[in-house]
């Protein structure tokens, strides 16, 4: 029950994003349906502004735990409110480490959501990298349950220029598959001397599972946001305002103006001035 309930809210409630859907509910069924893992679960979330991230780890968290992202076995973290201080580096990984090590001697189904993973400190990410691997024997905890999901938007522009290139070719976007996306991912995120990721040994260990590749909205799915945000303020769905609100949103690339810049992210805000 816990898998339809998750396959039909993803299906319904997240907009444009079939390759999401697909990811996360086979890296989870994989996951939790074996009683003996080899390794945590790793899913990292790459995507521009608005597309679905946060919306969908939370979904997940939702699901997985009864108090949602106030359980107290689900930890999140951002770089800039926990560790913003590049100086204190030394401190946040010991603290880090020891949190997480904590936690996971409390409960082995922890579930830990790294937000703007891309601007994390390399020596942070090099704390996370012992929790993440087959073959450390952690502390007798059987961390090998928890869940680890990284979230970036990394690799978001590599995505939309693939999208593009894609819709260009005729090729509907039902039809775009991990290949086409995983390439252009690895190079922005995975080889890019600038990103957190680089220099840590996460990539080289093959230590995340699941890539997911969140794909920018289309001016329909802006709508189609627009209506599920006016049904959760309990407003009147007028097709003039869902049309307004969405046509109020800045699209690229300039020519076709096919995606949103700013995915739905604005929406609720720029409902305001219709009402």
């Amino acid at each position: 029950h816990f898998f339809s309930g998750l396959e039909f809210d993803l299906a319904t409630s997240l907009v444009g994003q079939p390759l999401v859907r697909q990811q996360v509910m086979k890296g989870l069924r994989e996951f939790l349906e074996n009683p003996n893992p080899v390794k945590p679960l790793v899913m990292s979330f790459h995507g521009s502004t608005g597309t679905g991230k946060t919306y969908v780890s939370s979904m997940l968290i939702r699901y997985l735990f009864q108090r949602g992202l106030q359980s107290p076995y689900v930890h999140h973290f951002s770089p800039i409110v926990h560790f913003p201080h590049a100086e204190l580096i030394e401190q946040y990984k010991e603290s880090l480490k020891r949190w997480i090590q904590g936690n996971l001697t409390n409960c082995g189904r922890s579930a830990f959501l790294f937000d703007e993973m891309d601007k994390m400190h390399p020596g942070l990410i090099d704390v996370i990298i012992p929790f993440l691997g087959p073959s450390w024997v952690v502390y007798g905890t059987n961390y090998r349950k928890a869940i680890f999901i990284f979230i970036s938007n990394a690799g978001g522009e590599q995505i939309n220029n693939v999208t593009l290139a894609l819709w260009r070719a005729r090729k509907d976007r039902e039809e775009i598959t991990l290949q086409d996306l995983e390439p252009a991912i690895s190079k922005a995120v995975f080889e890019n001397p600038q990103s957190g990721f680089w220099k840590s040994g996460i990539i080289n260990e093959h230590l995340i599972d699941f890539v997911v590749p969140f794909l920018p909205l289309k001016h329909y799915h802006v709508k189609q946001c627009v209506i599920s945000e006016l049904v959760q303020q309990g407003l009147e769905v007028r097709p003039g305002v869902v049309q307004e609100v969405a046509d109020s949103i800045p699209y690229f690339p300039e020519e076709e103006k096919l995606f949103s810049s700013t995915g739905c992210k604005t929406v609720a805000s720029r409902i305001s001035f219709f009402f």
